[in-house]
C-alpha cells in the first residue's frame, strides 16, 4: 500500500519511513511534485494537522496524512505549542527557537515539557485523527547533535539522554511521533 506524507520535511520523512511495516510504501511531497507551501494557519496541532490533509485531498483528490508537533512547556504557558517551528521568527531557526526556550527557561525550577503529535489521516472520505505524546524535561543547554528541531534541549522521562543524543531508531521508541503513527498504522492494519 503506497501512503502519502503530506511533509516536505526530509527529517520527519526519515523517521516515519523508518517505522513503516514492509507492506507500505511511503511517498511525500517531493515524490508528488508538490512545491508550494500547505497552509499552517490554525491555532491548534489538531487543526493544522486537519488543514494540511485537507489541503492535499482537496488540491490534488490524494488519500494522505499529515502531522502537526509542538513543545508544550507548562512553566511557559505551554509554549511554544503550535508555534513551535516560528518561535523565534518565521525564519524557522532552530538554534534560534531552542535558545529562546533556553533564556524564557533561565530562571524556572519546573523544567518539565512534553512533545505532542497529532496526525490526521484522509483515507476513502474519512478523517481520523491520532496523537502520541512523551514526556520530558528540558535540559539547561544543548547535548548532541543528532535529530531536529529541539532535540537537543528535550529529554524524554526516564530516559538520561536527550533525542539529541539518541539514533533515530533509539527516538522512535520514545517518540511523540512514532506513538501517534504506530496508532495509525493500527488502523490501517485492522
Amino acid at each position: 500500500m503506497k501512503i502519502l506524507f503530506a511533509t516536505s520535511n526530509p527529517n520527519k520523512a526519515k523517521e516515519i519511513a523508518a517505522l513503516l511495516p514492509e507492506s507500505f510504501e511511503l511517498l511525500t511531497l517531493n515524490d508528488i511534485n508538490v512545491t508550494e507551501e500547505i497552509p499552517e494557519t490554525q491555532n491548534t496541532l489538531d487543526g493544522n494537522a486537519k488543514q494540511k490533509s485537507e489541503y492535499i485531498l482537496t488540491n490534488f483528490q490524494l488519500d494522505c496524512f499529515a502531522d502537526d508537533t509542538g513543545l508544550e512547556i507548562p512553566a511557559l504557558n505551554n509554549e511554544p505549542g503550535v508555534k513551535s517551528a516560528r518561535y523565534a521568527g518565521e525564519q524557522r531557526d532552530s538554534e534560534a527557537n531552542m535558545q529562546l526556550v533556553l533564556d524564557r527557561l533561565k530562571d524556572k525550577e519546573d523544567r518539565s515539557a512534553r512533545f505532542r503529535t497529532v496526525i490526521s489521516l484522509e483515507l476513502n472520505g474519512e478523517q481520523h485523527l491520532f496523537e502520541g505524546i512523551v514526556n520530558g524535561s528540558i535540559r539547561e543547554g544543548k547535548v548532541g547533535d543528532g535529530g531536529f528541531g529541539y532535540d537537543p534541549i528535550f529529554e524524554p522521562e526516564n530516559c538520561g539522554k536527550t533525542f539529541g543524543e539518541m539514533s533515530m531508531n533509539e527516538k522512535n521508541r520514545y517518540s511523540h511521533r512514532a506513538r501517534a503513527f504506530a496508532k495509525m498504522i493500527a488502523f490501517l492494519s485492522e
